[in-house]
């Protein structure tokens, strides 16, 4: 089935060269200078004025870098990649690692060390980069920093039963959205490195986990926060949906299960109604929802614009059912609100709930999501 008509073909094509352009002409240039530390990695922040502030850097920011320029090749960028790569990968592994191999989730802006905890979270996008750029001249390096790492999370945060902790010491409650980021990186281990049986047993038993727990059987939509058995927290926390994370789980769901799984085919696209038809507000992704679909927090970051179009992109391609279009291209529309910014290759991070856009500046982590975004909408425009 071709899910285009002229006018949505016509629509997405136009949003993906706007976003390309974006990307290649503005926000690579911008990133790969103003947002690398000269003395060592990647700032945290820069300032709507271009500017990078000093000021403490989570452990996230710099896998999530090299992951950005590890894929740029392959969304048109031609600048000096690799050695970008290398500069975010090297300088986390000398200023983060701790002596039992997992990363402490914080430094100061000198590099010096600030929280020392070690949490899945950032363990997650580490072998995400480490993943992506297995390649080349680096591929035995990358893969051999992979396979250290996954074996000292596997040593220290995986739990006697399914799933993992959030982090060095444990604490309650446990959250699948690490989880999330761990079924990424694992797909990632499955599609580039020579070790993909141990990526996809990972891989599978994320998946299961996520259908057998994180999702809830009679609502179908995906919590944040569980006790130790794998119910739903008490109080608040349990309650919590957040509709990003319907769309990125029903991403990685897609990429993972495909055309070959029906179950969590089927889970994947009920995450995805789930988010579209309770998640969005005036043409924008909220942070989040309780479990009887009510407004919890009706402000919208930038993240969730991104993953509602790749899941409606990926969608799109995998059933040809042209209301994935449509959806593509209307988070499309909401992700360029974010991206009006006096300098070119900027970003807002915040839209608040009365539709006012938050003046403060774009942080680094946030580039990971526009980059997976673009390439989603480039697949989708290949079929039009």
């Amino acid at each position: 089935m071709d899910p285009f008509t002229e006018k949505e073909g016509a629509r997405i094509a136009k949003q993906h060269d706007q976003l390309c352009s974006w990307l290649c002409d503005a926000a690579y240039p911008l990133w790969s200078t103003r947002g690398v530390d000269p003395a060592g990695g990647f700032h945290e922040r820069l300032a709507q004025n271009g500017e990078p502030l000093a000021e403490p850097r989570r452990s996230r920011v710099n896998p999530r870098q090299a992951y950005c320029f590890a894929v740029a090749p392959s969304l048109g960028w031609r600048g000096g990649t690799t050695a970008l790569v290398k500069h975010g990968l090297d300088y986390w592994v000398a200023r983060y690692r701790r002596p039992d191999g997992l990363y402490r989730t914080l430094v100061n802006a000198d590099g010096s060390p600030r929280d020392d905890r070690a949490l899945l979270y950032d363990q997650a996008f580490g072998l995400l980069a480490f993943n992506v750029s297995a390649v080349g001249e680096a591929r035995a390096e990358r893969e051999r920093q992979a396979l250290e790492l996954h074996g000292a999370v596997m040593k220290h945060l995986k739990r006697s039963g399914p799933g993992f902790e959030s982090g060095v010491p444990p604490t309650l409650p446990l959250q699948s959205n690490p989880h999330m980021h761990f079924f990424e990186a694992a797909l990632a281990g499955c599609e580039v490195c020579s070790e993909s049986t141990l990526w996809k047993r990972l891989a599978d038993d994320i998946a299961e986990l996520a259908l057998s727990k994180f999702i809830d059987p009679a609502s179908g939509a995906l919590r944040e926060f569980f006790d130790a058995d794998w119910n739903p927290a008490p109080g608040i926390e349990g309650r919590i949906v957040e509709p990003g994370h319907q769309f990125e789980w029903a991403w990685l769901l897609l990429r993972w299960g495909g055309a070959k799984h029906a179950r969590a085919r089927a889970a994947a696209l009920k995450l995805i109604e789930v988010g579209e038809r309770h998640g969005v507000r005036n043409g924008l992704a909220i942070n989040s929802l309780l479990d009887d679909f009510a407004p919890h927090d009706a402000g919208a970051r930038l993240w969730p614009q991104t993953e509602r179009l790749k899941a409606a992109a990926i969608a799109a391609r995998l059933t040809g059912e042209a209301k994935y279009v449509s959806m593509a291209a209307s988070a499309a529309d909401g992700l360029m609100r974010y991206l009006d910014c006096p300098i070119p290759g900027l970003w807002r991070d915040r839209i608040d709930a009365a539709g006012q856009v938050v003046d403060e500046p774009a942080p680094a982590s946030s580039f990971y999501h526009l980059v997976a975004a673009v390439a989603e909408i480039s697949a989708l425009a290949r079929m039009g």
